[in-house]
């Protein structure tokens, strides 16, 4: 049944009856209705009613490689055709997945050699808590299960994820966080740097942190420190360069493991295949998701490093974990014709040395001296635009949001999608994109901008 035999009105009408949407205010929505997203090209997409959106999320920081590709397509067909679906349980195992592992350990941080999959960045942060807490059980130390993260930080929505990462509101929600995981600050210099704290100072600072809980709790009770390189969900919130590497030396000190989610910032996003690359870091494990696929299939990769892999072989045992699509044959497929794609292109070098430099040019030359603008950050292709009441004494506007949702409504009858999370704009745009469609993009956010500045200020 084809969708185009339904009006809008009908689609919205079905949708509100029936579908319950991800994070979401479901009594708002079906009091507005439902944008409905119909079809999409290169770096744009288009709704039900024609309007054309460039898309500064890239779906939702996944479609690294735009919109229409008829390679992935062709990739998931043929694999269709051949296998559409086998398991990895039983002592089987289907090629796509043998061969995908093989292209993600080229390709990753030194020191990485086993891969374990799932259909989702969630299902990853399970499976990496599993693997850690294991991992100590097989070496005779399972109290050392207490797990660090950070306040704000996101890693999933299942128990595990919510629980991982530092959203209070989600936790509010869960009404029963798994035990054992701690928060400390997030290295966000705009709002958290002292008076004259250098940007080199305030990482240290904030990674101290780390060892702070670790000491707190005793070294032989932590098992590991997981974070972000970037923190994307919760406002593409950039570290100092200080900041990785003393957290590793911290972690390496006292015998923690170090797990970084990389569900956002891996395959291009910040320059390099991995954002630990960028940082230079060497995780005991990576999380990953999202632009794997470039979302044209569900599909999540935990790299997993040597010393955890060693053990988890060497010392035997059911790791008693997995999912019934765990290296699904189809998504696996897709997976490698897309890092085909991003290698042929040359994507990550293009975001490295072209359109990264241009992207964080360009927010601070169009963007920044906005009057409703208090800082604009970039790294890579991601970005955020932080919106202000006063940009010297950096208030927000009340209630906190309210102003950042009125840009991003006007950047979108605008024609240009992004998001709004608390009082940040994010911008995650496809590796695609051109120095022409960043222009494009700033010209679309600022005249948004300008119009919510006259919606607030009245």
């Amino acid at each position: 049944m084809s969708y185009q035999n339904y009006s809008l009105k009908q689609l919205q009408q079905i949708d509100a009856s029936h579908h319950l949407h991800p994070f979401t205010d479901h009594k708002e929505l079906r009091e507005a209705g439902s944008r409905i997203i119909t079809r999409a090209d290169g770096p744009y997409i288009y709704d039900s009613e024609g309007n054309e959106l460039l898309d500064g999320m890239a779906g939702l920081w996944c479609v690294a490689v735009g919109y229409g590709r008829d390679e992935l397509a062709d990739a998931a067909y043929k694999q269709m055709k051949e296998l559409p679906y086998y398991n990895s349980f039983f002592k089987c195992s289907t090629p796509t997945p043998v061969l995908l592992s093989q292209k993600l350990v080229e390709i990753a941080p030194e020191g990485v050699s086993q891969v374990f999959y799932g259909s989702s960045g969630s299902e990853a942060n399970d499976t990496a808590v599993r693997l850690v807490r294991h991992y100590w059980a097989l070496e005779g130390k399972p109290e050392k299960n207490r797990i660090i993260s950070r306040k704000n930080a996101y890693h999933g929505s299942t128990v595990a994820g919510t629980s991982l990462g530092g959203m209070e509101a989600m936790h509010k929600q869960l009404g029963g966080a798994v035990p054992n995981i701690v928060h400390v600050m997030m290295p966000y210099a705009y709002e958290l740097a002292l008076p004259g704290e250098s940007d080199h100072d305030f990482g240290l600072r904030a990674a101290k942190a780390v060892e702070d809980a670790i000491l707190e709790a005793g070294a032989d009770k932590v098992a590991a420190f997981i974070g972000e390189p970037i923190m994307g969900a919760g406002g593409v919130k950039i570290p100092p360069m200080s900041y990785w590497p003393e957290v590793e030396r911290i972690c390496r000190k006292y015998d923690v493991l170090l797990m970084l989610d990389e569900v956002i910032t891996g395959y291009g996003r910040t320059g390099e295949w991995f954002a630990a690359q960028s940082f230079g870091v060497r995780p005991d494990t990576i999380t990953t998701a999202k632009a794997l696929t470039s979302g044209y299939q569900p599909l999540s990769a935990l790299l997993v490093g040597d010393r955890i892999a060693s053990t988890l072989v060497e010392k035997g045992g059911e790791f008693a974990h997995g999912y019934t699509y765990s290296g699904h044959p189809v998504a696996c497929a897709v997976a490698l014709a897309n890092i085909d794609i991003i290698a042929r292109e040359g994507l990550v070098e293009r975001v490295k040395n072209d359109t990264g430099p241009y992207f964080a040019q360009a927010l601070g030359e169009r963007i920044a001296d906005h009057p409703l603008v208090g800082e604009v950050r970039s790294f890579g292709l991601m970005g955020a635009i932080e919106i202000v009441k006063d940009k010297t004494t950096k208030e927000r506007f009340s209630p906190s949001g309210s102003a950042a949702v009125v840009v991003r409504d006007h950047a979108i009858d605008n024609g240009m999608m992004m998001r709004a999370t608390g009082d940040t704009m994010i911008l995650s745009p496809p590796l695609i994109w051109t120095r022409d469609t960043i222009d494009m993009a700033c010209e679309r956010i600022r005249k948004a901008l300008d119009l919510a500045e006259a919606d607030l200020r009245r």
